[in-house]
């Protein structure tokens, strides 16, 4: 035994860890690769060693399936324009492609359910990406610093927008939030400076501070019924903002949430008033907020908030045709804004704004001369 024992740890050690080793890794196709442990017949790229220009990720390599991009394995690739995967890749590593800054587009395929944080960090030059129906969660700073990228295609799939996923995307003007997503993360649309409007989805039950902070030329808000919170430094220095709805889910303003939002003069809300921190409209000097009757706390909103509360309860009154034309009175408070809107199908949800006024004196007519030339039309009354 004394002399077994040695010769057979020997004879383990030589004939094993070389198989091991070989087992692990390889290269082929302008590609380094490793051997998945849990399936040793799928690949995850580790490095590209191929040449400049578009990119096509083949879905076998030496014989072996790709299934995934691992971590740093186009970092900082300064040659690929362009990349596209196969439907075999279901994992797309941190970093992957950061500081790729010659790359343009990119397409995600529906096949993947993880993309890592940082992938697509600093990709300076990326206009267009479109991600796969299988991607669930979008990691921290997945897209930021995509200074060029102006079209995000996101399927209902995704459910989590991490923090700062978007930060300083500066030319980003035309995004929509999924109705699937329910947590967006800290800062996550800080400085997109493009962005004009924007819908956060009643589904959202958190929402992290800083979300479109500094987003400067964001100038309308729609926040849809169920969303409770509005957090620290939500919209803060969105100097372009003019006006915000408030649904009456929400019950919490955070500190500096509408923070020197200059251009903001209405803020309307359609609830009780909210739990408010001081500051959050700090340097808003001509916000007033409108609410609707039969709602309570809004002496208590001013003398915290520094805002000024004001009814808004426009009523239609004596509609008829008068001079070839539909019309009706307005009344209700006098200075409130208001809109009216008119749809062709009351089932439908097509309304077409068709004047913007304000209740100067408490009244005012208004009168359709087109109402003639739809089988039907219907009118309405909204916040601006």
């Amino acid at each position: 035994m004394k002399w077994t024992t040695p010769a057979f740890l020997s004879l383990f050690l030589i004939l094993a860890t070389p198989a091991t080793i070989q087992a692990q890794s390889g290269s082929g196709d302008g590609y380094d690769y490793s051997i998945n442990a849990s399936n040793v017949n799928t690949i995850t790229i580790t490095n590209y060693t191929g040449p400049a220009g578009p990119v096509a990720i083949p879905t076998n390599i030496n014989g072996l399936l790709v299934t995934g991009i691992g971590q740093y394995a186009f970092w900082n690739n300064e040659n690929v324009f362009s990349v596209t995967m196969p439907g075999s890749i279901t994992s797309i590593g941190d970093a992957a492609f950061d500081s790729c800054t010659s790359l343009i587009t990119a397409t995600i395929p529906n096949s993947v359910t993880n993309i890592g944080l940082e992938a697509f960090d600093d990709c300076s030059s990326l206009i267009n990406v479109t991600i796969g129906s299988g991607v669930t969660s979008l990691g921290q700073e997945v897209f930021s610093g995509c200074l060029d990228l102006t079209k995000v295609t996101i399927p209902n799939s995704v459910t989590s927008i991490g923090d700062y996923a978007f930060w300083d995307c500066f030319s980003l003007t035309n995004f929509m939030i999924p109705d699937s997503v329910t947590n967006i993360g800290d800062f996550a649309f800080w400085e997109c400076t493009g962005l004009t409007n924007v819908t956060i989805p009643g589904d959202v039950t958190s929402i992290g501070d800083g979300v479109f902070d500094e987003c400067t030329r964001l100038t309308s808000v729609t926040i849809e019924n169920g969303v409770t919170s509005i957090g620290n430094d939500e919209f803060s220095l969105c100097t372009r903002l003019t006006s915000v709805s408030i649904p009456n889910s929400v019950t919490n303003i955070e500190q500096d949430a509408f923070y020197e939002c200059t251009s903001l003069t209405s803020v309307f809300f359609t609830g009780n008033a909210p739990t408010t921190d001081p500051s959050a409209f700090a340097a808003d000097n001509n916000a007033v907020a409108y609410y609707l009757s039969d709602t309570t706390g809004w002496s208590a909103f001013s003398s915290n908030t520094g805002v000024p509360t004001v009814l808004w309860n426009p009523l239609i009154q004596a509609a008829g045709i008068s001079n070839n034309q539909f019309g009706f009175n307005i009344t209700g408070t006098a200075g409130i804004p208001i809109v009216v809107q008119a749809s062709a199908n009351l089932a439908g949800s097509a309304w077409t704004p068709l004047t913007n006024v304000l209740l100067t004196n408490g009244s005012w007519y208004f009168g359709d001369a087109q109402w003639m030339n739809y089988p039907g039309r219907y009118y309405r009354i909204s916040s601006p």
